[in-house]
Formats: structure tokens, C-alpha cells, sequence
């Protein structure tokens, strides 16, 4: 099973590309930017081949070109002229829209060169918290809407988590400046969702904490001989899919009893599971937070 998604509806490329549907379809029918096909019911459909060519306009014409202009540019030419303004305009609108294009391109070069425009201008901390997150919502709500397949995700997420470990990787040379806690970053057992945790191991380093990244689906008992080595640790986690909203009283409970009930063992949580979370029903040392920058903030 092919699990790149071929044809898009006129709100998927709404979507995706920022321009309103009403605007598309005058586009087309003025410029003739786009050839949709029509299903049995009068319905427009749009090849990947269209969505790709409206994102190239979108670049454009968010960069200023008018629309008359574009629609006498040659088809072969827009590819072209967009990576030329990439090159030449790096800011965070542009980058946006460059990195979605890269996406659904599977363009590696064009997310190099976008990513290397912008640190040009930018620490990796600015890139990540004015463009990366910006553009990690906006997957969120793409793949929720079915816009984009698993394998785009798969591709821009894999990327961006490649230059989280390059930036990780520069300051864990350095020595901890700081020693009153100590973070073991983890995520729960099948879930594979890392950015987030990754991105606040880069965050805890840099303020001088020592961490211990697990990663990936660990299991609590993983976790039992920390204790050997640690008596005050504080455990960080995201829990994006689990634990299910089912499961949740039963891991925390399991965490208590394993982690928490002979030692001052904390966790710190964060993740979409945490909406089905009471604050105020959690025992003393877990605790949830809404975002990173709320969790950096109470330190």
C-alpha cells in the first residue's frame, strides 16, 4: 500500500499553501494555474503535481511577484525561480512555506539550502522556536485533516530532528554547570514521537544541566536501576499517543509504586495525553505542563 497521498481536495490545497479556496479557484479560471480533475459528483480533485505547482506559486507570490506575472512564467522556469528566492530571502514566512514545499517534494536540497539561509540569520534556537515549531502545528493539524500521508511526515520530521542532534551535539562537550537536578528524559513504551523531548534536552543543556536521554519506548522497569546511581532524579516525558487516555491512572500509579515510593523520584510530563490529566488529583511528584517554555520557566 502506497501511503503518499496522490490527490487533494480544493481545502487540502487551502490547507497546505494558505491561500483561501475562493482565490484558487480564481486563479484558475482567469490564469489557468491549475488543472484539476472533476469526480463522478462535479467534485474538483488535484494531482500531487498541482499541489506542488501551487505551493511553488504561493512562494512567489507571497514574495511579491503578482499572479499576471506568474501565470507567464513558464511552467519549467517556477521550480527555478522559487529556489532562487529561497536562496536570496530566508525569513520565517518564506521558510515556512519552503520547508512544507520540501516536504511534499521530498526535496532534501531544498530544505538544506532553506535551513542554511535561515541560520545564517538566526541562532538554532530562533530557527527552532520561530520556524520549526511554527511548522510542526501546522503538520499536526495536516495529518489530522489527512492532507499530508505518513511518509511526508516521516521525511521533514526526520530532518529537523537530524539538526537537533547537530546543535545537541556541540554543547554536550561541556561540562554541567549545574548540580542540584538531574533529568532523565524518556518516552513511554510505543511511543515514538521525539521531537519535542529532544529539542528539551538541547534546551537543558544549554542551561547548564546534566541530562541522560533514553529515548524512545522505555519501559518503567528500564528505569528501576537509575535509582542505583541517582536519589533525587527528576523524570521527563511526552506523552503524545501513550499512554492512552485509558491507560493513564494505571502507568502513573505503576510509576508511583516503582519510582517514587522508596525514592524522591519525580516526573515531569508533557503531550497531548496530558489534556485527560487533573493537576489537582496528581500525587506531589508528577507534575504536567501545557508546553517547554512553561516547564524551562519553573526552573
Amino acid at each position: 500500500m502506497n501511503s503518499v497521498k496522490k490527490s487533494f481536495g480544493i481545502r487540502d490545497l487551502e490547507n497546505l499553501s494558505g491561500i483561501k479556496a475562493h482565490t484558487i479557484r480564481i486563479w484558475e479560471k482567469r490564469y489557468g494555474l491549475l488543472n484539476p480533475e472533476r469526480t463522478e459528483t462535479n467534485i474538483r480533485t488535484y494531482s500531487l503535481q498541482s499541489l506542488q505547482k501551487l505551493l511553488n506559486i504561493t512562494l512567489l507570490y507571497n514574495n511579491g511577484v503578482k499572479i499576471s506575472k506568474i501565470a507567464e512564467i513558464p511552467e519549467a522556469e517556477i521550480n527555478q525561480r522559487v529556489r532562487e528566492i529561497v536562496a536570496q530571502n530566508s525569513v520565517k514566512s518564506h521558510a515556512i512555506n519552503a520547508f512544507k514545499l520540501s516536504m511534499i517534494n521530498f526535496d532534501l536540497s531544498l530544505f538544506q539550502k532553506t535551513y542554511s539561509g535561515l541560520l545564517a540569520e538566526k541562532s538554532f534556537r530562533e530557527i527552532f522556536w520561530e520556524v520549526f515549531m511554527p511548522l510542526l502545528h501546522e503538520l499536526g493539524l495536516l495529518w489530522q485533516s489527512e492532507t499530508i500521508g505518513p511518509a511526508h511526515e516521516h521525511f521533514i520530521t526526520h530532518l529537523i530532528k537530524q539538526k537537533i542532534y547537530t546543535s545537541t551535539e556541540k554543547i554536550q562537550s561541556l561540562e554541567p554547570t549545574r548540580h542540584d537536578k538531574v533529568f532523565i528524559l524518556f518516552l513511554p513504551e510505543n511511543e515514538i514521537h521525539e521531537i519535542g523531548l529532544l529539542f528539551l534536552n538541547y534546551e537543558l543543556l544549554l542551561r547548564g544541566f546534566k541530562t541522560i536521554y533514553l529515548g524512545q519506548t522505555i519501559p518503567l522497569e528500564s528505569l528501576v536501576d537509575l535509582k542505583k546511581y541517582y536519589s533525587d532524579p527528576y523524570f521527563v516525558s511526552y506523552f503524545t499517543v501513550t499512554p492512552t487516555k485509558d491507560d493513564l491512572d494505571s502507568y502513573l500509579a505503576d510509576f508511583q509504586e516503582r519510582l517514587a515510593s522508596e525514592f524522591p523520584g519525580k516526573l515531569l510530563i508533557l503531550g497531548r495525553q496530558t489534556e485527560h490529566l487533573s493537576k489537582e488529583k496528581l500525587p506531589e511528584q508528577i507534575q504536567i505542563f501545557h508546553s517547554i517554555e512553561q516547564l524551562l520557566n519553573t526552573l
